[in-house]
């Protein structure tokens, strides 16, 4: 049986809103032979359906067993039909493929001059609003028509063709070493996070330097500088310099601000520049700019004229309450936070097919450091469970690393001195795994392992004696990784001063003038 996350053409339909499927049976319907047709009865009834039952469709007698593949294909394609010609997926992209269709259309009807004139039009559409990759197939196009019926309208015609096909290409050739680079490096930050030493750094560095196109910036368009900043910022994130990822983060925000038109085209990049322009605001420490930013987010997201789809939706979800969370982190205010643990179970449930995995778990991780900070070690416990204890995570070491030591700390705050015991020995057996024990982890299950032997009387002397030692690692270039997903350094700090660690960190952050 076909699993219900797994069937494709299943989570399509239950993908689609009320107007959407009144208009893919309106399009069905437009041909009176197609009212009765199996793949809209299909339709209907996987419309219907809770989970994806192979049997329940075979019973229903709808379609045989051999015919179902077939039957499922073409359904699948006919939804798709109906989607593309839905007036909310119009966008320029799409028209301008619509366009470069016709022209296709006509091309082979023998109508050239028709098909030309068509070209030339939407080329400059194209090229107006960055789609260069098209932009060279309609040049591309306009070369073989041209060699087929010649205009004489344009006597340098064949040189102008040639030099915007040369120049398109050039452009297009930059735009794919860049975000090919840029992908590359993404690709390490979700596999292993940051550099760990000296090794790692000039390793990264290599291969950034190698890879990194010679350019100059005058010659660079909009998307040539979008994947240039994208490049940097992962660089800057990877080798954690946060002051130069904040830095390529703003110029990333500010391409789009400075380019209003491409919002709407490109709103993903939009999203997710702001999305990365606020992680290094939170890195940096620098509240007064990351409310700032992220109250603009907000409101661009529910302006008329951003772009609403289910892709955009769950990014909205995603990245907004994200930094939402991180907001009550910078401020201290963890029990104001609380508000938005059933707002992210919810977007959670909805959008579960269009978030993966890793990006849910990272939302688990910073609701178990609400819980955390606002002293219920219980629930902390709980949501890092959720992550522990996924088999299925491949990426982001670092994250599975830093829930079992945030694990630890809850399970001694909450007096589970059996489970405790248990966790030690799991994580110190994950970690020599991973070759990942960096030194403020060995201090940290160091003195974790020793609590059993230490007198009540002498308990504060060893924390200010963790304090010292952790103390130092605060800037190291290497090890500061780990305050960034715990900060260890508060918590210490709330027992030897005996005040909840939520109000130690709302007091620091109150200290921040920024």
């Amino acid at each position: 049986m076909t699993n219900t996350q797994k069937d494709a053409l299943f989570i399509l339909v239950k993908s689609l809103s009320k107007s959407e499927k009144r208009q893919f049976k309106l399009y069905v319907g437009r041909l009176g032979v197609n009212t009765d047709a199996k793949f809209l009865a299909l339709f209907n009834l996987l419309d219907k359906m809770k989970g994806y039952h192979e049997k329940q469709i075979l019973d229903s007698g709808i379609v045989k067993k051999s015919q179902l593949s077939n039957l499922k294909a073409h359904l699948y394609k006919q939804i798709l039909v109906s989607l593309r010609l839905n007036p909310v997926n119009q966008n320029i992209r799409v028209q301008i493929r619509e366009q470069l269709d016709f022209a296709t259309i006509l091309y082979q009807k023998g109508l050239y001059k028709q098909a030309l004139k068509i070209l030339d039009k939407v080329k400059s559409v194209a090229i107006e609003h960055e789609e260069k990759n098209v932009a060279y197939e309609i040049v591309e196009l306009e070369k073989i028509i041209e060699t087929q019926y010649i205009t004489r309208s344009i006597p340098a015609r064949a040189d102008e063709l040639a030099v915007q096909a040369k120049t398109l290409s050039s452009q297009n050739a930059m735009t794919s070493k860049l975000s090919n680079l840029s992908l590359q490096l993404y690709g390490m930050m979700l596999k292993v996070g940051y550099v760990r030493n000296d090794e790692d750094l000039q390793q990264v560095r290599n291969y950034f330097e190698k890879q990194l196109p010679n350019y100059r910036m005058e010659d660079l368009g909009f998307r040539e500088k979008l994947w240039l900043y994208k490049a940097h910022l992962w660089y800057s994130f990877l080798t954690q310099d946060f002051l130069s990822s904040y830095k390529y983060a703003t110029k990333w925000v500010d391409l789009f601000y400075e380019n209003e038109e491409m919002i709407g085209l490109n709103p993903v990049f939009f999203l997710k520049g702001n999305h990365y322009l606020l992680e290094s605001l939170f890195y940096v420490k620098y509240p007064s700019q990351f409310k700032d930013t992220l109250e603009r987010l907000e409101n661009w997201s529910k302006d008329k004229s951003f772009p609403k789809n289910d892709n955009i939706t769950s990014l909205a979800f995603l990245y907004i309450n994200s930094n939402r969370l991180n907001l009550h982190f910078l401020e201290g205010t963890f029990e104001k936070g609380l508000y938005l643990v059933n707002i992210v179970e919810y977007g959670i449930k909805k959008h579960k097919d269009r978030i993966d995995e890793h990006h849910i778990m990272l939302l688990y991780y910073k609701i178990a450091c609400l819980y955390f900070g606002n002293g219920d070690n219980k629930n902390c416990i709980a949501y890092l469970k959720r992550i522990i204890s996924n088999k299925n995570l491949k990426m982001r070491e670092d994250l599975m690393c830093f829930a079992r030591v945030l694990s630890l700390v809850a399970h001694y705050e909450a007096g589970m001195d059996y489970h405790l015991e248990v966790q030690l020995k799991s994580t110190y057996k994950f970690l020599l795994k991973m070759n990942d024990l960096q030194a403020v982890q060995k201090e940290m299950i160091k003195f974790l392992r020793g609590l059993g032997d230490i007198y009540p009387t002498d308990l504060k002397n060893e924390f200010r004696k963790l304090y010292d030692e952790l103390k130092k690692y605060e800037h190291h270039p290497y090890e500061k990784r780990a305050f960034l997903y715990l900060d260890v350094l508060s918590w210490l700090e709330s027992h030897l001063t005996g005040k909840p660690v939520k109000e130690v960190i709302r007091l620091k952050a109150q200290a921040i003038t920024r």
